[in-house]
């Protein structure tokens, strides 16, 4: 089964060379090596926005263009909208992007590899998965 893999792994994997990986970045690399990595648009921009130096744009441009992306469809963006609701009348607030992945998943039935601490709340209410890390399992 394929993983949307959140922006905040790839950032964090792109950027730390070296030293302690969390269990994300280690699971990311383990996705990547059995072809597992769903990319999407939306985390694209993510991963390259607010990089000034041009060199390191492209670089990095080029490296995450292995993963293509899943197109988007009026589907997705009306759950995104529902999900945004249904979490909003719970109390639970959460970024536009964070529910299209979160509708994504939903709609493509993949789970969400995420460091980011709302996942859990929005599956409280919503029909998505995470992926956990085998280290983690």
């Amino acid at each position: 089964m394929r993983v949307i893999v959140d922006a905040n792994v790839w950032s964090e994997a792109l950027r730390k060379r070296e030293g302690d990986k969390s269990p994300e970045v280690l699971e990311l690399i383990e996705l990547i090596r059995e072809s597992r990595v769903q990319m999407i648009g939306l985390i694209r921009m993510e991963i390259l926005s607010g990089i000034r130096d041009k060199n390191r744009f492209r670089l990095l441009e080029k490296r995450i263009s292995a993963f293509p992306d899943l197109p988007l469809d009026s589907e997705v963006f009306v759950a995104s909208a529902r999900f945004f609701n249904t979490c909003r009348e719970s109390g639970i607030q959460g970024s536009n992007t964070d529910f299209v992945i979160c509708a994504c998943s939903w709609r493509w039935k993949m789970p969400i590899l995420t460091k980011d601490k709302d996942y859990p709340y929005y599956r409280r209410h919503l029909p998505i998965s995470l992926h956990v890390p085998r280290a983690q399992g």
